[in-house]
């Protein structure tokens, strides 16, 4: 009882003991330069190259596709910006209006650069469709960028339906998998993709790493200029123990994918169930049916402001949860931009509880936390709304 149940593995994931094991050996002896021919260079060599099979392995790639950054954000900025450069014109991105802001903030990059930015809208499960697509592809676009989950309420987008309508006008399609990758299946022949953007530390492994798909034909400019690394793609000297750990995480996941999926449907099926006996005012975001496995987001109707208190009472229970992304700025208080994108009201959209659960997780920790939640919502009510707001700064500071 004394342990803290954490439920934020959309925000970040601890790191799976095994991925820690595989990484060990370079993190101390085995220190070599990947660009290096002598012996400590050829393993670390070796190294990155059964990494980048790994995670090839996992979204069904060939390994050179592979190309490793710093992060799923860097993948997203390499993949959007290296295809404008390419085309040798300002570019045309069409994305969808709730992109993660690695996304959204790169497209206001390249419309400061002159490229024509168009937004599509969601609907109210947060589902992109078909035909809005299609229209904008009426016009000269360079590249279609849909994320395959979304992080704030979990929702999953027909990425192979989309990408196969932008294939049949020419145009390159990619999906920040940033959420998707570890934790439903990918396979980028079967949906289309040109580029993918994936996270190690979505996915149980270290953070400061990430990998961009990109497909054999598919061509990019590099953001990142020196040594060439990467194919000429991310100069830089290879994280090798983060790559490794990268690698580690994406055979795991691969291997276990599956049993983890149904098991964390079933947590949160459990809890959605237990919400909506406990509190008729529960309403819960997202695709009913098309959504990540352990991914839950809701709100109380009428108690949207008190949501500040709510995660402080959670907290100091010993429960961590989030208000949505840890990169948002909904941290604040404001209206969720994703919420309002879906078409709900500033209030609703001011009141979303994001529960996302991982691996480690247990039904222990689920009976727990619907334990601790009633007691947590009345504390809630009680407190101030100006206290509230000044808990959810706090809790969003930590």
């Amino acid at each position: 009882m004394n342990s803290r149940i954490y439920f934020d593995h959309s925000a970040t994931t601890p790191l799976d003991p095994r991925v820690l094991d595989a990484m060990a050996p370079f993190l101390g002896g085995a220190f070599g330069n990947p660009s290096s021919l002598h012996r400590e260079g050829r393993m670390a060599r070796e190294a990155v190259e059964k990494a980048r099979a790994q995670v090839a392995a996992l979204i069904s790639a060939q390994p050179e596709e592979i190309v490793f950054t710093a992060s799923g954000t860097e993948a997203d900025n390499l993949a959007l910006i290296g295809a404008v450069r390419a085309s040798g014109k300002p570019g045309h991105i069409v994305t969808s209006a709730i992109e993660h802001a690695a996304i959204l903030e790169t497209c206001r990059f390249l419309a400061e650069s002159g490229a024509k930015i168009t937004h599509l809208p969601v609907d109210a499960e947060g589902i992109v469709r078909t035909d809005s697509l299609l229209r904008a592809l009426q016009s000269n676009v360079t590249l279609v960028s849909i994320m395959a989950a979304n992080n704030v309420v979990g929702t999953l987008e027909p990425i192979e339906e989309l990408a196969h309508l932008t294939k049949l006008h020419g145009v390159l399609f990619h999906s920040d998998a940033v959420q998707a990758g570890g934790k439903i299946p990918l396979d980028v022949n079967r949906l289309h993709v040109d580029l993918l953007s994936l996270s190690a530390h979505k996915l149980h492994g270290p953070k400061g790493v990430g990998a961009l798909y990109v497909h054999k034909n598919v061509k990019l400019s590099p953001i990142i200029f020196g040594g060439g690394q990467e194919r000429g793609l991310r100069s830089a000297t290879e994280n090798v123990a983060g790559i490794v750990g990268l690698g580690a995480a994406a055979e795991i996941a691969r291997q276990e994918l599956e049993s983890d999926a149904v098991r964390l449907a079933q947590f949160r099926e459990n809890i959605a169930l237990e919400l909506t006996r406990q509190f008729p005012n529960c309403y819960v975001f997202g695709h009913a049916v098309h959504r990540l496995p352990g991914h839950l987001s809701f709100g109380f109707r009428g108690q949207e402001r008190e949501l500040g208190g709510l995660l402080s009472a959670l907290d100091a229970a010993g429960v961590a949860v989030s208000a949505g992304s840890a990169c948002s700025a909904q941290h604040s208080g404001e209206p969720s931009p994703v919420l309002l994108a879906m078409g709900y009201d500033a209030e609703s959209a001011r009141g979303l509880l994001r529960l996302s659960l991982g691996r480690f997780n247990t039904e222990q920790e689920v009976e727990r936390f619907l334990e601790i939640l009633p007691q947590a919502v009345a504390s809630a009510a009680h407190v101030p709304r100006n206290s509230a707001a000044s808990a959810l700064t706090a809790v969003a500071a930590q």
